[in-house]
């Protein structure tokens, strides 16, 4: 019965509603292209989110890196100063008193060269490609060209 039109005796006209075949367990391709579509535009938003994400995380790091190599660059400045200041001293005084500056002054260089040492350690490091994105995207790229096949 399903499929067909009920008709009367005389079979001249149908006296009963059109009965629809049973509808298959699969999609149909415009169902299959409305999800790919509607699949796709997600995957691209969550791209999109990853690939932020990510360049937000490196920046981050890149801005920890410069905030220790301005500060051992200040340190290094600041142990510059007292060295010219130890300087002074010796050539007014020749008294001890210049020691005590040279100690402190070569003191503040190496704390400011080993700070600026790291942080240019630490940018090295770094790297603004958003490399989790791109892998991701690789990978989806795969998976919609199975989906396609």
């Amino acid at each position: 019965m399903a499929g067909e039109t009920i008709r009367s005796g005389d079979d001249s006209s149908p006296i009963g509603v059109f009965v629809a075949p049973p509808s298959t367990s699969e999609p149909s391709l415009g169902e299959i292209f409305s999800s790919l579509t509607s699949d796709m535009s997600t995957l691209v938003r969550k791209e999109v989110e990853l690939a932020k994400t990510e360049t937000i995380e490196k920046v981050s790091s890149a801005v920890r890196s410069i905030i220790f190599m301005v500060a051992g660059g200040l340190l290094a400045y600041a142990g510059l100063i007292g060295l010219i200041i130890a300087i002074i001293v010796l050539l007014d005084n020749l008294i001890p008193l210049w020691m005590s500056a040279l100690i402190v002054g070569l003191a503040v260089i190496v704390i400011g060269a080993i700070l600026l040492q790291h942080g240019l350690t630490m940018l090295k490091q770094v790297s603004l490609v958003p490399e989790k994105t791109i892998e991701s995207i690789k990978e989806s790229t795969e998976w919609a060209k199975e989906q396609v096949q």
